[in-house]
């Protein structure tokens, strides 16, 4: 099923205008993070003393600029390994029984090797590290935030992001624990 999605999806006219747009998108993302950042140094030319940052600023917002940086390094990996066959090339070249890409080899390849996966999982708490306080001041923007209600916003947002993360690491985790098998007969290439 899944190299019979693949194969459509590959067909499909939108692709390359879907993949664009999310470039564009992602591209005005990076450089409002870097104009707000800028907007934020200049708001305050002069460091905290001791280099400490307001008691009220958390980790995760001082470290936007460089958990969006290692996001943006997997987004480039991710490509490498499953667009553009660059990290597992014999995995890549893998072919089903009908002729096509077999993608379902490629991901059971390349999920049960455990640099890749660990590479996953570390740009996934990373990315949930980043999305914890975009989620917090999005609501905020929004008006969502209080005084009163700043518990609930916070743990509505973790269990948002944490219900994405977890989303996200569920294939890696589930093929290199061994809960999904590769179909009988089928090549696989572990590397």
């Amino acid at each position: 099923a899944l190299n019979a999605y693949a194969a459509w999806l590959k067909a499909n006219p939108l692709l390359w205008p879907a993949r664009i747009g999310l470039l564009g998108v992602f591209a005005v993302h990076v450089w409002l993070g870097i104009s707000l950042a800028r907007e934020n140094r200049a708001a305050r030319p002069q460091r905290y003393r001791d280099g400490l940052a307001l008691p009220l600023s958390s980790a995760a917002s001082r470290s936007m600029i460089l958990t969006g940086l290692v996001v943006l390094a997997f987004v480039a990996f991710h490509l490498a390994h499953f667009t553009f066959g660059a990290v597992q090339p014999d995995a890549y070249a893998l072919v089903d029984e009908q002729g096509r890409h077999d993608v379902y080899g490629m991901v059971m390849a390349g999920f049960r090797n455990p640099w890749i996966v660990g590479t996953y999982v570390v740009a996934m708490l990373l990315l949930g590290v980043h999305l914890a306080h975009a989620a917090q001041s999005l609501l905020q923007t929004l008006g969502v935030r209080y005084e009163h209600g700043n518990h609930l916003v916070q743990n509505l947002s973790l269990a948002i992001v944490a219900g994405i993360i977890l989303g996200n690491l569920t294939l890696p985790l589930s093929v290199f624990l061994g809960f999904v098998a590769s179909p009988e007969g089928a090549a696989v290439a572990a590397h």
